[in-house]
């Protein structure tokens, strides 16, 4: 099984998400700014990192967990899941994939906060309210972490699309 946690820029919810499936992240709040800051990725990736599937880890049941920043696009993950399924098809490949969109779980100062700080290189104003950002969502991304894995869990299809508005 492949794990691909997928948002906007990649660097703040998905990277969140791929540590708490790791286990690197502790389960009970309050995170402190320390934990967060110290999140593998966590607003380090750059423009040029778009579109590239960034490499977690592997979680307890032998599952690569990956996360990938897609702008605004709508189509790069539908895209990627015919490219999955074709490739499977043609190869035999019997490796699951699921990809979980973490935007659902943004909240309003980690969307301010990124674009200060990635988009306008402003840290001292923008890495705050990441900070407090994600200490509001990550109850909500612990959840859909949940939730991603026991859809993964429990799911045949080749490839699986998780949109979680139902974390919003």
């Amino acid at each position: 099984m492949i794990y691909i946690y997928n948002d906007y820029g990649g660097t703040h919810s998905t990277a969140l998400a791929a540590a708490y499936h790791l286990n690197k992240l502790p389960s009970v709040q309050p995170l402190t700014k320390e934990e967060i800051l110290n999140v593998e990725y966590f607003n380090k990736l750059t423009a040029s990192d778009m579109g590239r599937f960034i490499f977690h880890g592997i979680d307890e049941d032998g599952n690569s967990v990956y996360t990938l920043g897609r702008k605004s696009s709508k189509v790069v993950v539908p895209a990627l899941k015919n490219l999955s399924i074709l490739l499977q098809n043609k190869y035999q490949g019997e490796e699951r994939i699921v990809f979980s969109n973490t935007s659902p779980t943004v909240p309003f100062p980690m969307t301010i906060g990124g674009f200060l700080s990635r988009g306008m290189k402003i840290d001292s104003l923008g890495v705050p309210l990441l900070v407090i950002g994600a200490k509001i969502c990550f109850n909500d991304i612990k959840r859909l972490v949940e939730h991603t894995k026991q859809i993964g869990k429990s799911t045949n299809e080749k490839v699986t699309v998780l949109e979680n508005r139902e974390f919003k």
